[in-house]
């Protein structure tokens, strides 16, 4: 629970999964830092080698700014998959002023399924991340790998994903929910499942990608209805850059989650459109806060879905919380977490990041309520991947 709302400072709620990402690390007596993926040798098309010369990513030992290292990935679209295994290494390196003098050689082995929501891009990063730094003898705490990781993705490899998937691969435990206060990445108690209550995820067979374009246009909608939240409250503004703002926020403190849905619905709703092009929002209100989207004047956004999606998923995902705190015996209570389930679910659709195969399998699953499936929604960065159905023990078949 929680999924896109996390870049708005959401509470959200993570299960890791019992599959793993592996990586091996070593020094290389060879000036080239080389990506091994046994996933990729197994394609017949795609090469399971990423070999990359030690001065290009870290020219005098001083690793590639984040932008410079995104534009050196994306000049080759067949390697381009090992910027999540070399990126952490190079934001570390520059976090930390390390200067990488020698080669590494990672290997990679994943029973992570990619592209279906389920955090496959994070689990490579952290895990090559730990191997690099054990090799390297650089400690580093798990929350900072997450928040390295994060930095890497959006800034290494431009896909525009929140902290969540980071940190639950990072900090996650087994059989447990990690609660996770996205402000931007505090861990609170995990959260224990009731006896009789599983959660299960079914692949929808569509492919999900955060770096695509509609979560990329739904978080984009999100941060322009911040800034005009901030415009309608009297916020003082200040222009960082073309299309980048800073809001001065003691209020809500930049997180559109600390907005009260009666506030949304009393005083904002009605001054954040349904949609705004991207030309006129620029000339209106200069940019928005977020640091790793932009707005584009050629097209137009959807901006009051994707605006109060965060304000009531976070009601949702609070209440859904203290259901499962409070033991969520009663049948009641499960059939009401099954209903945060599905409009968290109608939630995404409405922001535009539904599919026709996730709708499907959630439509199936509300069927058999009373057979025990309570509840399912999509997850992740939605556009397809896994739906998530929470089942009772009356319904283990």
């Amino acid at each position: 629970m929680g999924g896109i709302a996390d870049y708005s400072g959401a509470l959200v709620l993570q299960l890791p999964l019992a599959d793993a990402t592996f990586v091996a690390a070593q020094r290389a007596n060879v000036p080239t830092i080389t990506v091994r993926s046994l996933e990729q040798e197994a394609e017949p098309t795609a090469p399971s080698d990423a070999v990359f010369a030690l001065a290009d990513l870290a020219p005098g030992g001083v690793a590639l700014d984040e932008a410079a290292a995104q534009a050196f990935f994306k000049r080759d679209a067949a390697t381009a998959w090992a910027a999540y295994a070399v990126g952490p290494v190079l934001v570390l390196a520059r976090t930390r002023g390390l200067k990488l003098t020698h080669g590494l050689r990672l290997l990679v082995e994943s029973a992570v399924p990619a592209g279906k929501g389920v955090s496959s891009s994070a689990a490579l990063e952290v895990a090559a991340l730990q191997a690099c730094a054990a090799v390297l003898d650089i400690t580093v705490e798990a929350r900072e790998l997450a928040l390295l990781c994060q930095r890497a993705e959006n800034l290494v490899v431009g896909a525009p994903c929140g902290v969540m998937d980071q940190m639950a691969v990072a900090c996650g435990e087994a059989d447990r929910l990690l609660a996770l206060r996205c402000q931007p990445a505090e861990v609170e108690m995990p959260v224990q499942l009731p006896a009789g209550l599983e959660i299960w995820g079914i692949d929808s067979g569509i492919r999900h990608t955060v770096s695509g374009s509609d979560y990329g246009a739904v978080r984009t909608g999100a941060f322009m209805g911040y800034r005009i939240i901030a415009d309608r409250a009297g916020l003082a503004v200040t222009q960082l850059a073309a299309g980048r703002v800073q809001v001065d926020d003691m209020r809500w403190r930049g997180y559109l989650v600390n907005l009260d849905p009666a506030e949304w619905e009393l005083v904002y709703r009605a001054a954040v459109p349904e949609a705004m092009a991207g030309a006129e929002f620029l000339a209106c209100y200069g940019g928005i806060t977020d640091m790793v989207t932009h707005v584009d004047p050629t097209r137009t956004y959807a901006v009051r879905a994707p605006t109060a999606h965060p304000i009531y998923e976070q009601q949702r995902v609070r209440l859904f919380r203290s259901l499962l705190l409070a033991g969520a015996a009663r049948e009641e209570e499960r059939q009401l977490l099954g209903e945060l389930m599905r409009l968290s679910h109608a939630s995404y659709s409405a922001c535009g990041l539904g599919s026709a195969g996730t709708d499907t399998l959630v439509t199936l699953a509300t069927a058999h309520i009373a057979d025990g499936i309570y509840g399912a929604k999509i997850t992740g960065g939605g556009s397809g991947g896994t739906v998530a159905c929470s089942l009772g023990t009356a319904a283990p078949s």
